[in-house]
């Protein structure tokens, strides 16, 4: 493992363990200012151990480039291998179907890196393809896609695809859900993307009844594929030991159900660890009502896309037959699907 490897790999594992943003991204940065150096440059500053004086490289990048440029598995990384790591219990077999991700950010919107370094990510956990699904305007906060900029990221996708083949980069968008119902991109572009992702992300508050009419008028939005974190809640923690950091929203879950199953619309499994959404007893119902699944690790950096494994244990427990779950299909077998909706 060389330097510059051994940076990007402790920024990847702090982003697994959803340990600090600044701190993983200044491990990026590191790794970044190495990636500029001429070669004989960074070995000179190896040798003579002048790192630290590079803008952007400090004390703790600086020891792991060094381990690493010794031939030694750095500290950091021998550490964060362990406590990061993500259990894979019973979904194991499960795992092994998943062909890819339905859900994912980019720098984009509101994820830490390129689509081609997710892409890359991706492959390197054994997927087929990733659905790249940058936030839509609404979410300025996450520098969401107004039509320009989404165009624009067709066209690097496209790209892309020639580049990493026969890896794939499908096209998509988590788009916003409106008080309303509505979506959040121009109807013309939702019909050039490969996937739609449709959630709530604002007015979480909102009353039981006008939440389920704003959920279920996107439900059967014809170019909506997947329902996204239904509930919005946050979380911490794990099984009975799981505390509420934010409340689920309230929406008659029979009638969206109902909703999804009646127009082909998938219900998402969110992998990430403080989302768990949606709860169980959802889920359930999800399931009693026929509905299609989506294991989707939400991911906003390379680290977080290994959190499909934690999704893949409770599909397990629930007893959800793989062929029901989007990603356990084909790219082609996606594309067609989403097309015939």
């Amino acid at each position: 493992m060389g330097p510059i490897e051994a940076l990007d790999r402790v920024a990847y594992l702090m982003d697994r363990g959803l340990m600090s943003s600044y701190k993983s991204s200044a491990f990026r940065r590191a790794a970044d200012t190495l990636r500029s150096l001429p070669a004989d440059e960074l070995e000179d500053r190896l040798t003579h151990g002048t790192l630290g004086t590079l803008p952007g490289v400090g004390a703790s990048t600086a020891a792991v480039a060094q381990q690493a440029a010794a031939g030694q598995v750095p500290d950091r990384i021998r550490e964060l291998e362990n406590a990061t790591r993500i259990p894979l219990g019973a979904g194991a077999r499960l795992r092994d179907l998943l062909r890819g991700d339905c859900h994912s950010h980019s720098t984009w919107s509101d994820g830490r890196v390129p689509v081609a370094e997710m892409a890359r990510a991706a492959a390197a956990l054994g997927h087929e393809y990733l659905v790249v699904t940058d936030h839509s305007p609404r979410l300025t906060v996450a520098h969401g896609l107004n039509p320009d900029r989404l165009r624009a990221q067709l066209d690097e996708i496209e790209a892309l695809n020639v580049e990493l083949a026969p890896f794939r980069i499908l096209t998509g968008i988590e788009v916003d859900i409106f008080d309303d119902g509505t979506l959040d991109q121009e109807e013309d572009l939702l019909s050039r993307l490969d996937l739609v992702v449709a959630s709530v992300h604002a007015d979480l508050g909102m009353d039981r009844a006008a939440m389920t009419r704003r959920m279920v008028r996107a439900a059967a939005h014809p170019h909506v594929d997947i329902l996204g974190h239904c509930t919005g809640r946050k979380v911490k923690g794990f099984g009975t030991a799981i505390k509420t950091v934010r409340p689920p929203s309230t929406f008659d879950a029979e009638i969206v159900f109902a909703a999804c199953a009646t127009y082909g619309t998938a219900v998402e499994i969110n992998c990430r660890p403080e989302r768990q959404d949606p709860p169980p007893e959802l889920l359930d119902l999800a399931l009693e009502w026929g509905c299609l699944i989506s294991i989707d690790s939400d991911a906003h950096s390379p680290g977080h896309l290994e959190f499909v494994d934690l999704g893949c244990d409770r599909a397990v427990s629930h007893g959800i037959n793989p062929e029901r779950i989007l990603n356990t299909w084909s790219a082609d077998d996606l594309r067609a699907w989403a097309s015939s909706k």
